[in-house]
């Protein structure tokens, strides 16, 4: 499972984003660890590794993607409800490479009834590697 450290949000047995990444196989073998999270907000990282890497020899963008995703999801999903994506799009701006450590910081923009608009923005130290927005649609239960 992707790895977590305490936060404001807590990992009590009702943490709606501790239980999703108890089960997140996706998140833990790309080695995507959720460093910090609250509602609304999360921030992710991982390190690009040889299996990560492209034809160019850079980081597969959707490995990219896949890391701000994560950040997405545990920031949409700390407010309680089940929230999936609606959708979601990237802008590359920087290649990543072999070994490269890159962090994703997610923030709420809007919510709305059941949806809700957050961006994501993936760096490598200060230097901005992709943009993300994602929407998501709270689950009916």
């Amino acid at each position: 499972m992707a790895s977590e450290r305490q936060s404001s949000a807590g990992t009590a047995p009702d943490d709606p984003v501790a239980a999703m990444l108890a089960g997140d196989r996706a998140s833990a073998a790309l080695g995507i660890e959720v460093v910090d999270r609250g509602p609304g907000w999360a921030r992710a990282r991982m390190t690009v590794r040889p299996d990560m890497i492209n034809g160019h020899e850079l980081a597969h963008g959707g490995l990219v993607f896949a890391l701000a995703d994560t950040a997405f999801a545990c920031a949409c999903n700390g407010w309680g409800p089940t929230t999936v994506a609606a959708g979601a799009e990237i802008s590359f701006l920087a290649p990543a490479r072999l070994g490269d450590e890159l962090e994703a910081d997610a923030r709420v923009r809007s919510r709305r009834g059941r949806t809700g608009i957050y961006d994501v923005t993936v760096r490598r130290g200060d230097e901005v590697v992709a943009e993300f927005r994602g929407r998501s649609a709270e689950v009916r239960r």
